[in-house]
């Protein structure tokens, strides 16, 4: 086999690992505040965390933030594509720079709530902000900041072509 090959499958492999290390340290991360919350705040009371942020012990049936409350299978059957369809785009560009990293997140986010979803029916909630934002999770944040993430990462990987966007893709005379 060629070096090239196996550095390239070297790297493949290192950007898998480096996914799972971040997922099972986000989902770790999540379902251990979790349980600290169900276990130390009662459902309904209100503790101030920092000025504007209180924590709380909330149930969600939806998916992040409460978007699509009570629907189970429709939740069920958009994680399942979202993540099927962030494992192919990643298999297909593993050596996009840091892309392990928003990957990781973004399965480790989907774990922590699926693993709720799978004990309890429900997510738990506990980080309320102010002018009624909805009470999110650790999971919630990965998964927002893993999308980000993915969006700046696959940004930053792609061809410019600094001509045509100086020009705003007109060719000049």
């Amino acid at each position: 086999m060629p070096r090239t090959e196996i550095a390239r499958r070297g790297a493949a492999s290192r950007t898998w690992l480096s996914a799972a290390a971040v997922a099972l340290l986000v989902a770790g991360a999540d379902q251990l505040t979790k349980h600290l919350v169900r276990n130390s705040i009662v459902p309904g009371e209100e503790h101030r965390f920092l000025p504007g942020i209180e924590l709380v012990n909330t149930r969600n049936r939806g998916v992040a933030f409460g978007i699509l409350p009570g629907s189970d299978v429709a939740v069920t059957i958009l994680i399942a594509v979202a993540l099927l369809a962030l494992l192919v785009y990643v298999a297909r560009h593993l050596d996009t720079p840091w892309i392990w990293l928003p990957t990781g997140m973004l399965v480790g986010g989907a774990l922590g709530n699926v693993v709720d979803r799978l004990r309890a029916g429900s997510v738990t909630d506990f980080v309320k902000l102010p002018l009624g934002w909805p009470p999110f999770n650790l999971a919630d944040a990965a998964i927002t900041l893993g999308i980000l993430s993915l969006v700046i990462v696959i940004d930053r990987a792609r061809p410019r072509d600094g001509h045509a966007a100086d020009s705003g893709g007109e060719s000049s005379p």
